[in-house]
């Protein structure tokens, strides 16, 4: 294992795909939700918590060796709104690519060939992080962590934001990103004996109703 790889994984150059979304934060900006540092910080801990433990699960699950389709079916599930579907399914097929050229793998192979149109993104998050050779609860921390820096950084672009007070409320969320890594982590051990429904699904309405209307906006800077 190289732990150097989950560093690459995290990495915001890595091209994914994911500087293209706010992750809702375009939303919530528009709405007066957020407006400075400090409701910057509250947004992020409840998409944390709540979107951000779900991704955590599902790649932690993936990166365990469970079944990726089955995986991939409990995301629908657990995400009740059309254009986030669609969202973590192009998503998903981004990392793919970008995954599939770094870190080759049959595993990879397998989950594209079935869902040629992508698998949702925390899902291919864990299969491409067992390719690199990385354990559950590494992937279930680059997912928590994708679930807030993506956020935090377009919320620079569209607040002018100071990019160091940005940071500092990632480094006041790393405590709380740590527990929901290792929650996530220990709900994925007992997908093999109990089933995906023991992995989370913690649900965020208001996210959800502002994704859909977001998708709806004719002028847009952020995909979501």
């Amino acid at each position: 294992m190289s732990r150097t790889a989950l560093l690459v994984l995290a990495d915001g150059r890595f091209p994914a795909g994911g500087h293209a979304h706010s992750g809702g934060m375009e939303a919530a900006v528009a709405s007066g939700r957020v407006h400075d540092t400090a409701s910057l910080e509250a947004f992020c801990r409840g998409r944390l918590h709540t979107a951000g433990l779900v991704a955590a699960g599902l790649a932690a699950a993936a990166a365990d060796g469970c079944d990726a389709l089955a995986l991939d079916e409990a995301a629908d599930t657990r995400t009740p709104v059309p254009a986030l579907r669609r969202i973590a399914r192009r998503l998903g097929r981004q990392l793919m690519r970008a995954a599939r050229a770094t870190w080759p793998s049959t595993d990879l192979d397998h989950l594209a060939r079935h869902r040629p149109q992508g698998a949702h993104q925390p899902v291919v998050l864990g299969v491409t992080a067992r390719a690199a050779g990385l354990a559950p609860l590494d992937a279930a921390r680059a997912a928590a962590y994708d679930s807030v820096g993506g956020p935090a950084t377009a919320a620079v672009r569209l607040l002018s934001l100071d990019p160091l007070d940005a940071t500092a409320v990632l480094a006041r969320l790393a405590g709380e990103l740590d527990i929901v890594a290792d929650a996530a982590d220990a709900a994925a051990r007992r997908v093999t004996a109990e089933g995906v429904g023991v992995l989370p699904a913690a649900s965020a309405p208001l996210l959800d109703i502002t994704s859909e209307q977001h998708a709806a906006w004719t002028v847009r800077l952020f995909a979501s």
